[in-house]
């Protein structure tokens, strides 16, 4: 989405922008009567039409005023114009006629910015027409893949042909250090949609094995520690420069049940200490199965994850750098630390 103020030229760059990356744009607002409206104008710039005087249009307008026991002032005559070759949508909840520009390539369609105007004209016109128009006879339904230990990059190597098919869509959306696999059918039921989604799934798991995490309403942390639970064992974190952010995650997801035993956040890695050392020590102090340590450090204007876990009297370590924004780094290390401690779980 994007907010534009009241200036005709930026409006129809904007418009412009948004028709080279997308099928359907809707702006909403400024098709009321007074100078500052200039959607109209905007429109039929980006669009490269005339701006004509639709003397119909006027009559229905004159009519609703009529009918509301109202004077019509000249300058809603403003709102009789629209793009060359427009379809107007009657508005009969207000008195600010919309319209649709269908370019071929693109639909621009602008609806009052009054809320209650909009959504009516939005249910009512704006819905039925884009089924007809792009032939959405049936249902649309998505299915999100979560992965994590890999970059954006990799899964879309591992995924890549998939990613060019057509029904079932397939998309991806990385975040820090989890990337989704957003997966979309068209169907005319909602059985045939998850049949065409559950094929493609399949195909990606076996693709990316171990490192789907899980899907749709699925959290790293809640997958963790439902493995944990099912092997009857307990976390316990200390963390260093990550604000928190593990054992928040860790806290909200096991909702009291015992399976995550408590965290401490140390403001700074001790003299000789490593992130195996303090997940050993987190383990003994809070009594639980497997300690996770999650450090992260600033140094020479690089950031290095640091995790270590703690488990069966094992221990283990892994280290990367961090290149990302430094505000996005506790988020990042999180899922890494969490990750180390899931795939740990799957033997």
């Amino acid at each position: 989405t994007s907010a534009v103020g009241d200036h005709e030229a930026r409006i129809a760059d904007s418009i412009r922008l948004a028709m080279s990356r997308s099928e359907v744009v809707i702006t909403t607002g400024g098709l009321g009567p007074t100078v500052d409206d200039m959607t109209r104008e905007a429109v039929a710039r980006a669009t490269g039409r005339a701006l004509i005087f639709d003397e119909a249009l006027l009559g229905q307008i004159e009519q609703r005023f009529l009918r509301w026991g109202r004077t019509m002032t000249e300058n809603n005559r403003r709102q009789a114009f629209r793009p060359q070759g427009s379809a107007v949508i009657e508005n009969p909840v207000g008195t600010a006629p919309s319209f649709i520009v269908d370019t071929g390539r693109s639909v621009v369609i602008s609806l009052p910015g009054v809320p209650r105007e909009m959504e009516y004209l939005l249910d009512s016109a704006v819905l039925p027409y884009l089924r007809r128009r792009f032939s959405l006879t049936g249902i649309i339904k998505s299915r999100t893949l979560h992965v994590s230990g890999l970059g954006e990059s990799v899964v879309d190597q591992q995924v890549g042909d998939l990613e060019k098919l057509e029904n079932p869509t397939v998309g991806l959306n990385a975040h820090s250090g989890v990337v989704d696999i957003r997966i979309t059918a068209r169907a005319d039921s909602e059985a045939e949609a998850d049949r065409l989604n559950a094929e493609v799934e399949r195909a990606a798991r076996e693709k990316l094995g171990d490192a789907v995490f899980g899907a749709d309403a699925d959290t790293l942390e809640g997958v963790t520690l439902a493995r944990l639970a099912g092997r009857g064992e307990q976390v316990a974190v200390v963390e260093i420069g990550t604000l928190g952010r593990l054992s928040g995650r860790l806290a909200q997801a096991d909702n009291g049940r015992g399976t995550f035993r408590g965290g401490q956040t140390k403001p700074a890695l001790d003299p000789g200490a490593d992130a195996q050392t303090l997940a050993r020590d987190a383990a003994e102090q809070f009594g639980a199965a497997c300690g996770l340590a999650c450090v992260v450090r600033a140094q020479n204007n690089t950031v290095e994850v640091s995790v270590g876990l703690w488990r069966a009297g094992k221990a283990g370590r892994w280290a990367r750098g961090f290149g990302g924004h430094p505000g996005l780094a506790p988020e990042w290390a999180a899922n890494m630390a969490l990750d180390a401690l899931r795939k740990a779980l799957a033997g």
